[in-house]
């Protein structure tokens, strides 16, 4: 009897390592971000690590939260041991991830419609709005407000690389905040386009790109990545990733290194930096007021992102002849969801044209410039922080 009730209170139902309610609303919270991913599809590559990483974080003595100490051997626990390494020593799995992605991303639609590179400028106004609210109006310090800004950007790799360096007790609540507000896009963005759009803006047919050279795509990379970090040092790590990434996929002759970056390596980091932030959401640090004020002010920087582009594309409108003006609905594509911001922009404009827009590819302008512009405010804020430090 003695040793059954040994290890009783060394199970998770006895002694001090026992659940606890936070525990048990953490289960909850895992449960439902993995039921969003298998039921509706939202974000599932992300939500199910996510998920699931909540759910090990919060078993009592398991030792599976990215904040547990290493054993008295000095031996660190598996989940907490990445999370050092590769996120708050390192800072890798964020940039690899860019990496990836610029391997995925075609740039030409941004090339043919260089205008629309200002969209995806103007749809990061949300970050820095939701960051002076988070600073001014909740008290949240100087760091935690940029972390908490950089959510509207709906950039989940630069959310987590900007959280980890400035306010990494955060970083928890604000990637769920932005992985759930990426996974919202298709149900965020139509009510706010359909409020700042009329239909006859609605109307407007983009005439067809300008074709794009092979020199061109090869150089876009290269010159973007000099002059971006030549100005803003401090976004060279993501910067950097993002065009090597781009630049091995359009020089024609690295295949085999594109298809690893897109594929198989974009993937297994993917797989661990779900399951490391899951591993973040500890019941007794994630349960607090902050992180309602966090999803709250996650979501006014991602609406208020969303309206920008669309507010700037009608002002350009203004000096637009005819023929030549941006139907603004694609302005709501300059945040960095790609390429799920520009489907929904797709089926809302075709939605309310019966078909006769599908302003897909000129809304890829637009988002694919919002990946270069969150990882540049992010750099922007770095710097920022260093310089009033």
């Amino acid at each position: 009897m003695e040793i059954l009730q040994k290890l009783f209170e060394s199970s998770g139902f006895g002694g001090d390592t026992s659940l606890v309610w936070q525990n048990i609303v953490m289960f909850l919270i895992g449960g439902v971000l993995i039921t969003l991913a298998v039921k509706k599809n939202f974000e599932p590559l992300l939500l199910i690590p996510i998920g699931f990483g909540a759910i090990l974080a919060n078993l009592p003595g398991a030792e599976m939260s990215a904040y547990a100490h290493p054993e008295a051997g000095g031996k660190w626990p598996l989940l907490s041991f990445i999370y050092r390494t590769a996120i708050d020593k390192a800072e890798l799995l964020p940039p690899i991830i860019f990496m990836g992605v610029g391997a995925l991303t075609d740039f030409r639609p941004l090339l043919g419609r260089p205008i629309t590179f200002l969209l995806g400028a103007a749809a990061q106004i949300g970050i820095f709005l939701a960051a002076l609210g988070a600073f001014y109006i909740f008290g949240f310090t100087l760091k935690e407000a940029a972390s908490i800004g950089i959510i509207g950007g709906a950039d989940g790799p630069t959310t987590i690389y900007l959280t980890a360096k400035l306010a990494p007790h955060l970083l928890g609540a604000v990637a769920v905040a932005a992985y759930s507000y990426m996974a919202l896009v298709p149900v965020i963005q139509p009510p706010i386009i359909k409020l700042l759009t009329t239909q006859k803006e609605r109307e407007i047919d983009m005439p067809q790109a300008r074709a794009v050279s092979k020199t061109a795509v090869v150089v876009f990379p290269i010159a973007t990545c000099v002059l971006t970090v030549l100005f803003i040092p401090a976004s060279g790590p993501l910067i950097g990733m993002l065009m090597f990434g781009n630049l091995i996929r359009e020089s024609g002759v690295t295949q085999r290194l594109s298809s690893t970056a897109s594929g198989p390596l974009i993937n297994i980091v993917t797989i661990f930096l779900g399951l490391i932030v899951g591993a973040t959401m500890e019941g007794e640090k994630f349960l607090k007021g902050e992180t309602l004020a966090i999803l709250a002010l996650g979501m006014v920087a991602f609406c208020f992102s969303t309206a920008g582009g669309v507010v700037f594309a009608k002002f350009l409108n203004l000096f637009l002849g005819e023929g030549k003006k941006i139907n603004p609905c694609i302005g709501a594509a300059g945040v960095s969801a790609v390429p799920m911001a520009s489907r929904v922009v797709q089926n809302f404009v075709s939605k309310h044209t019966d078909g006769r827009v599908n302003p897909l590819m000129a809304a890829m302008g637009p988002n694919v410039a919002g990946v270069i512009g969150s990882a540049v405010s992010a750099g922007v804020f770095l710097s920022l922080i260093k310089v009033l430090q």
